[in-house]
């Protein structure tokens, strides 16, 4: 495998720049004196920065892109092998690097790497990481696949030994990861396009969890079920979290006295097994009393705010640090995002595309101020909509009124035989007040007509729903 090399900068062209996690690596490489270029379907915010810094980006995908000279090529998965630029790379013989290849080799020249992974909330808690690091003074370089306002964009840049990054398990990318620690969140059926199950998912967190070297970290949820057949015979340190009461599942960091503000977000004294308090060697005396406070709201949130703490401190970063850094903290794009007001209605965008993650954010929703909870739901493929058909039916209908747009398809081709018109119907089932359009105009039509005063309108899904309060806001 090719490897890349710090002190030897050479000529780098991406397909596929304008990714979220490529323009960041990209960013990387070119603050490293590398030389780079690259191509995607169309101009993005994402490309607009990345050629106001003196990189070629070619809009198509053709053989003419790969010009004389270059030296390496990344690709991400969603490269298909009839690509006219893949095919034109294998036919020079120009060496190859999937996204996730790079992203490993760029690891490896961090003394700490620490890779978030978990199928919900990697995003804030990298996010949450990565303000504290910041806090500490400790100059982090940061890949996050969110756009975060402290940092100002989905990448920083910094010059220290630490290096912060989601770890995404979809076709086992995070196992071309060299962490030095690690944090997994929970583990969940998802991307069942490439997983045969929950079982060769468990497999999968298993295998990166390995990864880590004996002096490394692996910080994991106990209430994964059966956490354990994860980390048993690992050589580095585990650390346990739970958010749940005091001591909950045994676990080394858990929360106690949780109260919610009224936009339901939590603060709670952070809790230590006897065991983690005895062993504490490397970071400074915790305080027992302070109290974290987040300014993101819902109970998943606890639960990675604890991950994030519990790594902090075994990096030695002292408890105050730590609780300044959360007061800082006020999320990152499309996860709980305030957007704006029409006239009355409050209107929030959320990322949430998993029956868990909806579940979830209408859960926090209900301690928002509000009259009825508006769900704008736009499904995420068709294999995921149709493997947990039933399971997105009973999380939406926790809103007084769901308003479905049709599937987005992404990757996929086949509809597999589901429609949001499908779910809608479900929906209307279990008495939920349910309704279906073909078009985001119509939708919009349709809220201005129906949504009263007070209601909080939330558009949500992993696709471009977001596009539909933005219209409303005239943005």
């Amino acid at each position: 495998m090719y490897t890349i090399d710090y002190s030897n900068p050479v000529s780098v062209h991406f397909i596929g720049i304008g990714g979220i996690s490529m323009s960041g690596l990209a960013e990387i490489l070119l603050d490293r004196g590398f030389k780079v270029s690259g191509s995607d379907r169309e101009p993005s915010e994402l490309t607009r920065v990345l050629e106001g810094k003196g990189v070629t980006v070619y809009y198509g995908q053709c053989a003419d892109n790969i010009k004389d000279g270059i030296d390496l090529v990344v690709y991400t998965a969603a490269i298909r092998e009839d690509n006219e630029e893949f095919m034109e790379v294998k036919r020079r013989n120009i060496p190859m690097l999937t996204r996730a290849e790079l992203l490993g080799q760029i690891m490896k020249n961090y003394g700490v790497a620490v890779a978030v992974s978990g199928t919900h909330g990697k995003t804030t808690t990298t996010s949450m990481v990565t303000d504290i690091l910041m806090k500490a003074g400790l100059d982090p370089t940061v890949s996050v696949g969110g756009m975060l306002k402290e940092i100002g964009g989905n990448i920083r840049i910094g010059a220290s030994e630490y290096f912060v990054t989601e770890a995404c398990e979809y076709t086992n990318s995070f196992l071309s990861f060299n962490p030095t620690a690690g944090i997994i969140l929970n583990i969940e059926e998802d991307h069942l396009d490439f997983f045969k199950d929950i079982n060769d998912i468990r497999s999968s967190f298993r295998r990166f969890a390995g990864l880590i070297p004996e002096d490394g970290v692996l910080v994991i949820s106990s209430d994964i079920d059966k956490y354990t057949e994860i980390t048993e015979g690992l050589k580095c340190r585990v650390i346990t979290v739970s958010p749940g009461n005091a001591g909950g599942n045994g676990a080394d960091y858990s929360a106690s006295d949780i109260e919610y503000d009224n936009k339901g977000c939590a603060s709670f004294k952070i809790v230590r097994s006897k065991d983690l308090t005895a062993a504490r060697d490397k970071a400074p005396a915790a305080d027992e009393d302070i109290r974290i406070r987040l300014l993101v709201p819902g109970e998943h949130n606890i639960g990675n705010a604890l991950a994030a703490i519990a790594l902090a401190e075994h990096l030695g970063i002292g408890s105050d640090t730590i609780a300044g850094a959360f007061l800082d903290f006020k999320g990152t794009d499309r996860r709980f995002q305030y957007k704006g007001k029409l006239g009355d209605i409050t209107i929030i965008d959320d990322y949430a595309h998993h029956p868990t993650e909806i579940r979830a954010t209408l859960r926090a929703a209900k301690n928002y101020p509000h009259e009825n909870i508006v769900c704008v739901f736009q499904p995420h493929t068709y294999t995921r909509t149709r493997a947990f058909f039933d399971e997105f039916a009973d999380a939406l209908s926790l809103a007084d009124m769901v308003v479905l747009a049709p599937i987005y398809a992404a990757r996929e081709k086949d509809t597999l035989g589901m429609s949001s018109e499908l779910l809608c119907r479900e929906l209307r089932k279990k008495g939920c007040d349910a309704y279906s359009f073909s078009t985001f105009k119509e939708i919009e039509e349709f809220l201005v007509e129906n949504c009263m005063s007070g209601d909080l309108l939330i558009t949500m899904g992993a696709g471009d729903v977001v596009k539909i309060g933005e219209e409303l806001l005239g943005k």
